[in-house]
Parts: C-alpha cells; sequence; structure tokens
C-alpha cells in the first residue's frame, strides 16, 4: 500500500516535472519570436480594433480611416475629443482599448528606445557598418590621427571620418565620426568601412600605448602597414577601383617593400625629420619653411590646382598664378619647375601652388580643396 503510493506521488511529480519543462521550453521559442512578430502584432492590432469600432458604431465613424484615426489618437492618449462612441457597447469596447492599448504602446516606445540604445551601443563598440561614402578612413589610433581627424573637420565641414583599430570603443565621439573595430588586414574590416567608396584612406604606422605593448621593432611595425596596404590592393584589384592611400613607415629603407602594392603616398619619415633638423644647423631658419608649409596656423599653405586651357607652359601658369597672389611650386612630386619654365604642360599635370585662403577661392571654386 505504501510503495503504491509513493509510486503514485513519484510519478506525479515526474509529470508535472514534464510539464514544467514543456512549458519552459515553449515560453522560450515564444520569447525568441516576440521580437520578430511584435510590430506585425501591433499593426494588426490597430487595424483590427479600428475595424471592430467601425463595425459597432457606423454612424459615428463615417469611414474606417476615421476608425484607425480615433484608434491612433486613442492609444497615444491625445485624445482630440473630435470622435467618441456613443453606444454602451462601444464605450465598454473603448474601456478594453484603454486596458489593453496603452500598456501595448508603452511597450513600443520602450522597444523603440531599446534599438536606439543598441544602435548606439554598436556604434561606439565599432560594430556597425558604414554606408556612406566620399569619406576619408583614418586606419590606427594614435597622437597623430586625433591630429589628423582635427585637421581633416576643419578643411572640409562635411566630409565623414572612419577610424578602423581593435580599441574596445571609440576613441573619440564627433557627429562625423565612425568607428569599426577589427583587424585593418582583413578584408571583411575594410568593407565595413565602406572600402569602395571612400575618398582616399591614411595608414598610421601602429603605436605603442599604455594597453598595447606592441614591438619597438620598425621592421615588424612597417609589417603590418605593408599587409594592410596589401588588403587594400587586393580589394582594388578585385573590384576593379583606384583609392588613394597614404602611408606611414618608420623607416624610410622600408618603402621600397612596397613597391609590389598600391600607395600613393609616404607621410614623412624620422630620417627626413632627422634630415630637416642637421640642415637647420647649416642654414639657419630652414626649419620655418617647414612648419609654415606643414602648419595650419599660418594664412598661407600649399593647395592643389587643376590646369587651365590657356596655361601652354609652366611660364605661363607660373606668371598668372603669380598675379594672382599664388605661388607655382610642383608638378606632383617634381620641384624643379624654375628649371623648366618653358616645358609644355602635360595634360596628366598635378600642380601644387602657395597661397592663402583668399587666393584659392577666387582661383577655384570652395568645394574642390
Amino acid at each position: 500500500m505504501i510503495l503504491g503510493i509513493i509510486r503514485i506521488f513519484i510519478f506525479e511529480r515526474l509529470g508535472w516535472t514534464l510539464v514544467g519543462m514543456k512549458l519552459k521550453k515553449l515560453l522560450y521559442h515564444l520569447v525568441k519570436l516576440r521580437d520578430k512578430i511584435f510590430i506585425p502584432f501591433v499593426l494588426m492590432y490597430i487595424l483590427l480594433t479600428a475595424l471592430a469600432v467601425y463595425l459597432l458604431e457606423p454612424k459615428t465613424f463615417e469611414s474606417y480611416l476615421t476608425s484607425v484615426y480615433w484608434v491612433l489618437t486613442t492609444l497615444a492618449t491625445v485624445g482630440f475629443g473630435d470622435y467618441a462612441p456613443v453606444t454602451d457597447l462601444g464605450k465598454a469596447f473603448t474601456i478594453i482599448l484603454y486596458i489593453t492599448g496603452i500598456g501595448l504602446i508603452s511597450l513600443v516606445f520602450g522597444k523603440v528606445i531599446n534599438s536606439y540604445y543598441l544602435i548606439e551601443k554598436l556604434k561606439v563598440g565599432g560594430k556597425m557598418k558604414y554606408s556612406g561614402k566620399n569619406h576619408i578612413i583614418l586606419i590606427g589610433w594614435s597622437s597623430k590621427s586625433n591630429l589628423a581627424i582635427k585637421e581633416i573637420l576643419k578643411t572640409d565641414k562635411k566630409i565623414d571620418i572612419v577610424i578602423i583599430d581593435d580599441l574596445e570603443k571609440a576613441p573619440i565621439i564627433e557627429d562625423r565620426l565612425f568607428y569599426i573595430r577589427g583587424d585593418a588586414a582583413d578584408e571583411e574590416t575594410l568593407l565595413s568601412a565602406n572600402l569602395p567608396k571612400a575618398k582616399g584612406v591614411i595608414i598610421f604606422a601602429d603605436q605603442i600605448t599604455q594597453n598595447n605593448f606592441a614591438t619597438k621593432d620598425p621592421l615588424l611595425v612597417d609589417g603590418k602597414t605593408l599587409l594592410i596596404a596589401t588588403a587594400i590592393t587586393h580589394i582594388e584589384e578585385k573590384l576593379n577601383i583606384s583609392i588613394h592611400v597614404t602611408a606611414e613607415v618608420n623607416n624610410q629603407n622600408h618603402i621600397r617593400l612596397f613597391k609590389h602594392v598600391k600607395v600613393d603616398e609616404f607621410i614623412p619619415t624620422q630620417e627626413m625629420i632627422s634630415h630637416a633638423a642637421v640642415r637647420s644647423l647649416f642654414s639657419h631658419g630652414i626649419t620655418n619653411v617647414y612648419t609654415e608649409l606643414m602648419s595650419t596656423q599660418y594664412e598661407e599653405t600649399m593647395y592643389e590646382i587643376p590646369k587651365k586651357p590657356e596655361w601652354q607652359t609652366y611660364r605661363d601658369a607660373f606668371i598668372d598664378l603669380l598675379n594672382k597672389g599664388a605661388t607655382l611650386v610642383a608638378d606632383r612630386g617634381d620641384l624643379h619647375i624654375n628649371q623648366k619654365l618653358d616645358n609644355p604642360i602635360p595634360a596628366d599635370a598635378q600642380l601644387f601652388i602657395i597661397c592663402d585662403k583668399e587666393t584659392i577661392t577666387q582661383l577655384k571654386p570652395k568645394s574642390t580643396y
């Protein structure tokens, strides 16, 4: 007798346990499904309640659109009072609408706020893809890239900047600044920054920071830069596109290693800076020239200007620009303009001048510099 009671008790407990497990499993699937069907459910709720009140009081709500309008104003707790149920059944339905609908709308607002929070979290954490175009990509966060950001924001009031690094969150928060977290040598990371639509890329050498004990060997630092440049080149070749790439190298001798990848320009190396420092001992004041060309604190700086049809030779361009307050100094990397003034200017010339902001605005449209 006692054994029979124990068996029944055990079987009942096991049965309730199995039922509980099934209920938990069902609730788990409902929770997972809830986010997917929540918005369609809300829309269906609004349409069906509007249809119900329209059928209950067709004289009060002369059209279905009017009933939808009334449901929305009621759920939003606006209550203009221009429409209201007059029958007892309609009023009873309104009470049900208050009880169920207002709570539902509160959930909608909660979902919207939560979605905004998640988007901001993904954005700050660098996990959201960038979908804009004509932006500038800066690879590697450092004091140099921070200064570059300030210079870009000062130069162009509309352009976006995308930083690629492996920091836990965006190093700085700006309206036009976006952050992608990942390995810049990985094509997926570069595509997340929308590399194919970018205006240009600047690769900064890997820096030694408090939280990143990078090697001091310049060969390995420049090797990482080379890997990133290789990944960019591979994407360019695969998509048949061309993106301007500027790279920083620690050792000038390593520039030759980049011959198999497309890097348009190299940031001045430590050797170049040392060369300028030594030259200052033999030619006093030469560093002031470098400073004026590279700094924005002076009124005059270097700009690129397109070739005009009336300029047949470098002399034509030099004299015309000089009369307008600008000095022609180079064609691409060629600084020997003064030695070939009578040479014709090639069609693909890339001319650089030194002038102030007012002069450049007169020479070409603002949007081009």
